[in-house]
């Protein structure tokens, strides 16, 4: 099993050449010292560039991008990102009449982008929107169809059927695949960068699991697993998901529950990391002598929390945004007509 699991990551890893273009936008109403409207662009998990309703500019979240574009972009972006910023406004207005809501928190949320992989050609794209956490309507590219699971959405549904299908496959699957490719080349150096982790064994009690935690790597194609005498454990066994540190690393961790591990046995368990493109693998032995408790570990936990804010902004920071300017350098919305900004502004 062990070698059938590692053969099958390292072809993963070998093949292993997706790039992806995200764009996430957030408009919020109620919410205290926080930016009315945010929007950033993400590349294989790097941010690019980042704007928000407090600093009214677009700033390169990365030296490549600033390297390669030089002012009149970055002046583009803002302008663009200003207008969108004003009709922002109005969409969640538009959202909270929908909803029959006045005043208190809410979030109008948007992510789009898509997928591509140089090897295959294969591509993919996608459109979602969110309200208050949930899903509002998402575009399914191979139906061609918008999804409407809310009510309140469904008058949008059937307005961008008759409207928007053609122009929103054309855009996903072609057109944000051409700045897909330009960025890559920008940021290929950085990009296709390998970063060994950090490896530390973690438990909060003597009862409680121990977790073996790997964090400042890159990138975030990985695997983390426990071994007992050479053989994957997949019983007892936590697998967490791989989060996003703020300098652009990852982190990640897999908990081993010690409750059926007899303590004569404890050497025979190893906690194994393993990184696309690096063939070695880092082993940590399970050894009462290396483990941080709750006590000595308080900073890293500190550190977790404060990436999975960042995931939360990241993710929360999915938005609905309309390009007013076609002459903007980045990608167009695939929601950029005047027959959407009609259906979204409350005052049309």
């Amino acid at each position: 099993m062990r070698k059938v699991i590692l053969l099958l990551f390292l072809c993963h890893a070998a093949s292993a050449v997706t790039h992806s273009l995200k764009y996430f936008y957030t408009a919020s109403s109620g919410i205290p010292n926080f930016p009315e409207f945010v929007s950033l662009g993400v590349l294989d998990g790097q941010q690019m560039d980042y704007y928000d309703s407090n600093i009214k500019k677009v700033i390169p979240k990365q030296d490549w991008m600033a390297k390669n574009e030089g002012p009149e972009y970055w002046e583009t972006q803002t302008q663009a990102s200003i207008g969108d910023e004003q009709t922002f406004r109005g969409n969640i207005e538009t959202a909270k009449n929908r909803f029959n809501q006045t005043g208190g928190v809410h979030i109008y949320q948007r992510m789009y982008g898509c997928e591509w992989d140089d090897e295959t050609k294969e591509v993919k794209g996608y459109e979602q929107f969110g309200y208050d956490g949930e899903d509002f309507v998402t575009f399914d590219l191979k139906t061609q169809t918008w999804i409407a699971p809310k009510q309140q959405a469904v008058i949008t549904k059937h307005k961008w059927d008759r409207s928007k299908v053609d122009y929103e496959k054309h855009y996903l699957t072609q057109e944000c695949v051409d700045w897909l490719k330009k960025y890559v080349n920008y940021g290929r150096s950085s990009l296709m960068k390998t970063e060994l982790p950090s490896v530390s064994l973690l438990q909060k009690s003597p009862s409680s699991p121990v977790s073996c935690h790997a964090t400042g790597f890159y990138p975030d194609r990985a695997l983390m697993l426990w071994r007992k005498d050479g053989e994957d454990l997949h019983e007892d066994v936590d697998q967490g998901e791989i989060l996003p540190n703020h300098d652009g690393s990852f982190q990640m961790s897999v908990d081993l529950d010690l409750s059926s591990v007899k303590p004569e046995d404890w050497g025979r368990y190893e906690c194994v990391f393993l990184l696309s493109g690096v063939k070695e693998e880092i082993i940590t032995k399970l050894d009462k002598a290396v483990i941080r408790s709750n006590e000595t570990s308080t900073p890293l936990i500190a550190i977790i929390i404060a990436a999975v804010v960042i995931l939360v902004v990241i993710i929360g920071g999915v938005g609905l945004f309309i390009y007013r300017k076609k002459s903007a350098k980045r990608p167009p919305s695939p929601v950029n007509n005047p027959e959407v900004m009609e259906e979204l502004n409350p005052k049309a």
